[in-house]
C-alpha cells in the first residue's frame, strides 16, 4: 500500500499502481469526471500515470492553472497533427502552453500558412476531438527517438540534448510527437478552438537561427468560455495603454530618441508627478528620507553588487573615458548607489533603521522585440527604497513596508491580489549569491510577516532575486488578468559584499540586514496597467484635469475665468474649453478626454454665480446646478472615498 496526500491534508492509503484518476473516483464520480490533470510530487503526470511511492497528489480541473496547461498543451498536438496534414513535409519544433492559450513553432519551408487557413485548421481540430482520442505516454529510447525524427533538425537537435531513459513520445490518433507529458485524458474535452494569429520566431529564440512560423491558438471545454475569451479581448484591445496613452495625451515615442524611451507629455508628466508626491508623503510619514543618485556608476560598483554578473549582457555598451582609464555604466539598479550612501559615514545600532528612498530612472537593454509600450522598455523610474536595519529591527519593518504597498493598491483600486512568496529554485543554487543561513533567515522573515499580516499568499520556488527572497504582489485587474506590482525583499548579501557595517550595543561592529522595496515597481509599468485597468478614467485625485469649464457662448467667457480661478483656490484642477464649437461637440470630446466633470457656464450661471454640472458617463439632461462651494465639496468628498489617509 501507499500513502497518497490530498491538498486538503488528508492522507490515503491505496494499493501501489494506482491512478489519479482512480483517487479522483475515489474522492467522487462527479469531480472525477471534471479531472483532466495532475501533478505528483511537483510533478506533471498523466492522470493514467501509475503511481507507486508514497507522495503529494493535486488533481487539476479546467478550473486551475496546472488543468488549464494540459488542456492547451494537448490542444497544441492536435494542432500540430492538422497541421502536418495541410502542409504535408513542414518540420514540427516545440509546441508549448502559454498564459492564454499555446503556440507550435512551424518550419513550412517554402510553404505558407495564412489567415485565410485559420477556420479550415480549427473546423479539422475540432473533427479530431470529436472522435475522443486518448493521449498516451510512452518511453524511447535515444536512439530509437533520433531514428524517428532523422529528417527534423530541430527535433533531433533537442533529443541530442537529452538522458537515455528520459525520453517519452506522446501518441493520439495517428499523430506522434517528442513531449514529456502534461496531457488531458482525452481529445473529446476540447469543444472550442481559435487560431489566434501567426508571428516570425526564430528557433531558440536565437537571431542567427532559422526564422520560424509561430502558430498561435486557445482552446476551451465550451464554446462559450470561447466567445467570453474573444470579447474579453477586444475589451482588451480598447483598453489597451498605448493606445489610450495617445487618445489623452499622456506619453509618445520617437524612432529619433531611440525604441523603449518614453517621452512623457505635460498631462502624463502631472500624472506622473501626482503619483511620486502621493507616495513620498507617505513615505515621509513613515520615515524615509529622499536621496538622489546619478544614472551612472563605475562598473566596479555593479560588480561588487553581482548586478553586472547578472544583468551585464542585458545592459547598454560600457562608457569608456580613455582618458582617466575609467569604465561606467548606465546603472540598471538602485540598490548599489543605496549601499554607498550608507558607507558615508559609520553607524551606531540606535542610529538604525536608515531609510533610503528615490525615484531613480535605471537602464536595461532589452531586445527591439520584447520592447511593448510603457511595459517593456529600456529605461525606467522606479519607486526605489532601502532599509537597512538589525535583526532584531526586521520584521516590524518588512511588515511596515507590507501596509505602505497595501495603502497604495488601496488608494488607486487594486483589490483582487495575492501575495507570492518568491523563493529560491530548490534544485539550482548556482544563480544566487550568498550563505544558506541568510537565505534561510531571510526567507523565514518574509514567511512569518505575511503570515502574521493575515495575506493570501501562494510559494513560487524559483523566483526569488539572486540576492535575496521577495514577496511579490500579484494583483488581478479589471479584466481579471494577473500582473506583479509591488516587491518587498529580504537581503542579508549585499550589506555584506559592500562591507556595511554598524556598532551593536555590545561595541562590536555588526552588517545590517537590508529591505528593499517598491510599492509601484516601475512607474512606466505600473502607469500602464493603471491606465488598462481604469481604461484611462482614473481616481479622481489622480486625474489631469478633474473639470472642464464648457462655455455655452464666447461671451460666457470671463465668468467662466473667474469659476476657474475659484476652483483653483478649491485646488481643484480645470481648464477652460472656450473653443468656437457646439455645447454637443465640446461635450463629446469631453468624454473622449475622459475628463469627471463637466461645468457648463451660460447666462442662468453667470445671473446665479453657479455652474452646470454633468458627470462624466452622464445620458441625457440630468445636470444638476450647484455653487463653487457645493462643487469643491462633492469633488473632495469623492476623493476621500478612494484616497485614504496612510496611518503609520
Amino acid at each position: 500500500m501507499i500513502k497518497i496526500s490530498l491538498p486538503d491534508g488528508s492522507v490515503k492509503e491505496f494499493a501501489a499502481g494506482v491512478t489519479p484518476m482512480d483517487v479522483a473516483i475515489s474522492i467522487s464520480e462527479g469531480f472525477a469526471r471534471n479531472v483532466i490533470s495532475a501533478s505528483f510530487d511537483g510533478t506533471i503526470v498523466e492522470t493514467t500515470t501509475p503511481l507507486t511511492t508514497d507522495g503529494s497528489l493535486i488533481l487539476y480541473t479546467w478550473n486551475d492553472e496546472g488543468g488549464k496547461k494540459a488542456f492547451w498543451h494537448s490542444t497544441s498536438h492536435v494542432m500540430a497533427q492538422v497541421l502536418e496534414e495541410m502542409y504535408p513535409g513542414i518540420k514540427l519544433t516545440l509546441g508549448p502552453a502559454i498564459a492564454n492559450g499555446f503556440y507550435y513553432d512551424v518550419d513550412f519551408e517554402d510553404q505558407k500558412i495564412t489567415e485565410a487557413d485559420f477556420k479550415k485548421i480549427e473546423n479539422r481540430i475540432l473533427e479530431i476531438s470529436r472522435e475522443k482520442h486518448e493521449f498516451k505516454l510512452r518511453p524511447v529510447s535515444k536512439a530509437e527517438a533520433l531514428e524517428v525524427y532523422k529528417n527534423n533538425v530541430y527535433k533531433t537537435e533537442l533529443i541530442s540534448n537529452l538522458e537515455d531513459g528520459t525520453i517519452t513520445f506522446c501518441d493520439h490518433s495517428t499523430f506522434t510527437d517528442l513531449c514529456r507529458g502534461g496531457h488531458i485524458p482525452n481529445t473529446g474535452i476540447i469543444k472550442a478552438v481559435k487560431i489566434m494569429s501567426i508571428a516570425g520566431a526564430y528557433w531558440r529564440g536565437d537571431e542567427k537561427n532559422k526564422q520560424l512560423t509561430r502558430v498561435y491558438g486557445v482552446s476551451f471545454p465550451k464554446q462559450k468560455d470561447l466567445t467570453e475569451h474573444l470579447e474579453l479581448l477586444e475589451e482588451a484591445k480598447r483598453r489597451d495603454h498605448r493606445k489610450l496613452g495617445k487618445e489623452l495625451e499622456l506619453f509618445a515615442f520617437s524612432a529619433k530618441v531611440g525604441q523603449g524611451l518614453p517621452l512623457w507629455l505635460p498631462k502624463g508628466a502631472a500624472l506622473r508627478d501626482r503619483l511620486e508626491q502621493f507616495l513620498k508623503k507617505a513615505q515621509k510619514k513613515a520615515g524615509y528620507e529622499q536621496v538622489v543618485t546619478p544614472h551612472i556608476g563605475q562598473k566596479e560598483l555593479y560588480v561588487t553588487s553581482g548586478h553586472y554578473a547578472k544583468y551585464g549582457a542585458d545592459s547598454f555598451q560600457p562608457i569608456n573615458t580613455p582618458a582617466e582609464g575609467e569604465e561606467f555604466l548606465l546603472k540598471p539598479m538602485n540598490c548599489p548607489h543605496h549601499c554607498e550612501i550608507f558607507n558615508t559615514r559609520p553607524w551606531s545600532y540606535k542610529d538604525l533603521p536608515k531609510r533610503y528612498a528615490e525615484f531613480g530612472t535605471v537602464y536595461r537593454y532589452e531586445q527591439s522585440g520584447e520592447l511593448h509600450g510603457l511595459t517593456r522598455v529600456r529605461g525606467f523610474t522606479q519607486d526605489d527604497a532601502h532599509i537597512f536595519c538589525t535583526p532584531d529591527q526586521l520584521d516590524q519593518e518588512f511588515k511596515n513596508v507590507i501596509d505602505l504597498v497595501l495603502y497604495v493598491f488601496g488608494s488607486l483600486g487594486f483589490e483582487n491580489f495575492t501575495a507570492q512568496i518568491s523563493l529560491r529554485d530548490q534544485d539550482n543554487r548556482d544563480k544566487y549569491i550568498g550563505s544558506d543561513e541568510n537565505w534561510e533567515k531571510a526567507e523565514n522573515a518574509i514567511i512569518n510577516a505575511a503570515a502574521d499580516k493575515g495575506l493570501k499568499t501562494v510559494v513560487a520556488y524559483g523566483e526569488a532575486a539572486f540576492y535575496g527572497p521577495k514577496l511579490d504582489f500579484m494583483v488581478k485587474d479589471a479584466l481579471g488578468r494577473q500582473w506583479q506590482l509591488g516587491t518587498i525583499q529580504v537581503d542579508y548579501n549585499l550589506p555584506e559584499r559592500f562591507e556595511l557595517t554598524y556598532k551593536g550595543s555590545d561595541d562590536q561592529l555588526h552588517t545590517p540586514v537590508m529591505i528593499h522595496r517598491a510599492p509601484f515597481g516601475s512607474m512606466e509599468r505600473f502607469i500602464a496597467i493603471l491606465i488598462e485597468h481604469t481604461a484611462g478614467k482614473f481616481p479622481l485625485w489622480l486625474m489631469p484635469e478633474q473639470a472642464i469649464i464648457l462655455c455655452l457662448s464666447e461671451k460666457y467667457e470671463n465668468y467662466a475665468k473667474k469659476v476657474l480661478n475659484l476652483l483653483e483656490n478649491h485646488e481643484i484642477r480645470a481648464l477652460i474649453d472656450n473653443r468656437n464649437e457646439s455645447i454637443g461637440r465640446k461635450i463629446r470630446d469631453a468624454e473622449l478626454q475622459k475628463t469627471p466633470f463637466m461645468l457648463i457656464v451660460g447666462e442662468e450661471e453667470e445671473k446665479n454665480v453657479t455652474i452646470s454640472v454633468r458627470r462624466q458617463g452622464q445620458e441625457g439632461n440630468g445636470n444638476m446646478s450647484v455653487t463653487i462651494e457645493e462643487f469643491a465639496a462633492i469633488v473632495n468628498e469623492e476623493i476621500g472615498k478612494t484616497l485614504k489617509t496612510f496611518i503609520v
